[in-house]
């Protein structure tokens, strides 16, 4: 490829930066490991640079000669200096081979970086740097998974990669069963599926014993019922910790407004540019009361150690989908003969089960091939959202303490008036 001299120096400048990057995370993690060792690291702030940089030059010769052989020689170099290095380190220690690993992945970075694709490139680069500092929490995380977490890992896998290719992209049968696409539906599945798992592998790296506040957030991105239904049945046991778990309640009802914006974006982007603003609205308003809690609780009291299970099971999951294809067809059959007013009752009673299914369906009926205006779905997302706060607000008032229905109150009393303020402005 013919390239300008500053577009040459563009890639080869991002291959050095790339370079530099994982070169600065290894070096950094040597001397923290062993500051008084003499040896040398096999690759560091200086090395990882320079394999960057030779891979970009190898691709570059290689395509002026039009030689593909000469990229694959020096890729074949590399490998062979790196293992020479990987024996000479392993007589001395018994050492793994994530280092050598990481300089022959920097060499085809800097390769990538000449062909053009930067995006990638620099994608990779940033993972690599991330995988090698999160080292004490990967290791960690495999001591904390059993049996349940990798079955629980191999379905999510299951009926991601391999069910939701196969099905079909189209709906059948007549108004309102025309909604039904079971890619669509399935595809659903799929993405509360997993905002639920990204949720509990964090609680797993991270742990609760970091404060029942931070078991409330990545709780809440699981499931802000079972934190509410938890915490509430919790504070019947633990004295003196009403305040701590309304904060983790609270907090796990802030992030379901998140679960409800990332969702929204994820289906349908014109519907987000309406829904945005009150669902930040509520949730600032939830956000705010979770700092009143915060500034009340006692610090000084020990943490309690909180037990979340995998919230993956296959059963759950489909009847989701099945929840989510019956609201898709009931909110379809609402608006098709009873109008906007269908849309807003079956909303609510859907967000008494479950706010994730009645988010996705509208985002789904709101998009390009729906009938329902962006309007009414958004008022349809936060009436749902609020019946579903209504609900949790419920749970605690019939399961939790004096104490707790004390302090979680004002704070539901707040989101619900919010929410019908945001409602009647949309």
């Amino acid at each position: 490829m013919d390239l300008a001299p500053l577009d040459l120096f563009y890639r080869f400048g991002v291959a050095l930066v790339v370079g530099l990057l994982i070169g600065l995370q290894r070096e950094y993690a040597f001397q923290r490991r062993a500051p008084d060792d003499t040896n040398e690291i096999l690759a560091g702030a200086r090395t990882f640079p320079l394999i960057a940089l030779v891979g970009c030059a190898a691709a570059l010769v290689a395509d002026t000669l039009a030689a593909p052989l000469v990229l694959a020689g020096v890729v074949l170099g590399i490998a062979a200096l790196l293992t020479v290095g990987h024996f000479l380190r392993a007589r001395a220690a018994d050492t793994g081979l994530t280092t050598e690993i990481a300089a022959f992945l920097a060499l085809l970075i800097g390769a990538l970086c000449y062909l053009g694709h930067l995006r990638i490139a620099a994608a990779l680069g940033v993972a690599t740097a991330v995988l090698l500092t999160l080292k004490v929490q990967t290791h960690s995380l495999a001591r904390e998974i059993d049996r349940e977490d990798v079955f629980a890992t191999l379905k999510f896998a299951v009926i991601t990669v391999i069910i939701l290719p196969l099905l079909p992209q189209q709906g059948y049968g007549p108004v309102p069963f025309n909604v039904l696409v079971p890619y669509d539906v399935w595809l659903m599945v799929v993405l509360i599926s997993g905002i639920s798992f990204l949720g509990y592998v964090l609680i797993k790296v991270v742990g609760p014993r970091r404060g029942v506040g931070l078991t409330g957030i990545l709780g809440g991105i699981a499931s802000s019922t079972a934190v509410t239904l938890t915490f509430a049945q919790r504070s019947r046991d633990v004295d003196g910790y009403a305040v701590p778990f309304a904060l983790a309640i609270v907090l796990a009802w802030t992030l379901m407004f998140i679960r409800v914006l990332v969702e929204v974006a994820a289906i349908n982007q014109p519907l987000l540019q309406v829904v945005w603003m009150p669902v930040l609205v509520v949730m600032s308003t939830g956000a705010g009361y979770a700092v009143y809690l915060y500034v009340r609780q006692t610090p000084d009291r020990d943490e309690e150690e909180a037990h979340f299970t995998n919230p993956f099971r296959l059963g759950p999951a489909i009847t989701f989908g099945l929840l989510y294809a019956v609201i898709l067809v009931a909110a379809n059959a609402a608006q098709s003969y009873f109008g906007t007013a269908g849309v807003y009752v079956s909303s609510v009673v859907s967000g008494l089960a479950d706010v994730d299914a009645i988010t996705l369906s509208m985002a789904q009926l709101s998009g390009p091939e729906g009938d329902i205006a962006h309007e009414t779905a958004a008022r349809a997302i936060l009436l749902g959202a609020a019946a579903n706060t209504l609900l949790k607000g419920g749970i605690v008032f019939a399961t939790g303490t004096p104490r707790l229905r004390r302090a979680l109150a004002p704070g539901v009393g707040l989101i619900i008036g919010v929410s019908a303020l945001a409602i009647a402005f949309i």
